[in-house]
């Protein structure tokens, strides 16, 4: 157990303290939701979710089409 524990001590941390602790005020300052605040998170929190809606709907919208007009039937 000892061994475990020192060699922990000695392996140097992913990320210096001083950048994280910068981060973390960065993060608790900025005044967005928390799944907003990455600088990329815009794009995987609303724009992918909302493509994927607006391309179900057209898809719904047009089969509701073709069911009504007789298109697209198979024999």
């Amino acid at each position: 157990m000892k061994t475990n524990r020192m060699a922990a001590e000695l392996e140097p941390p992913f990320v210096p303290r001083e950048k994280l602790i910068e981060k973390q005020k960065y993060y608790q300052a900025v005044k967005k939701h928390t799944y907003l605040k990455g600088p990329m998170d815009m794009i995987t929190s609303v724009a992918i979710p909302l493509a994927f809606a607006g391309a179900s709907l057209f898809m719904i919208g047009r089969g509701i089409y073709n069911m009504s007009h007789g298109i697209g039937k198979k024999e």
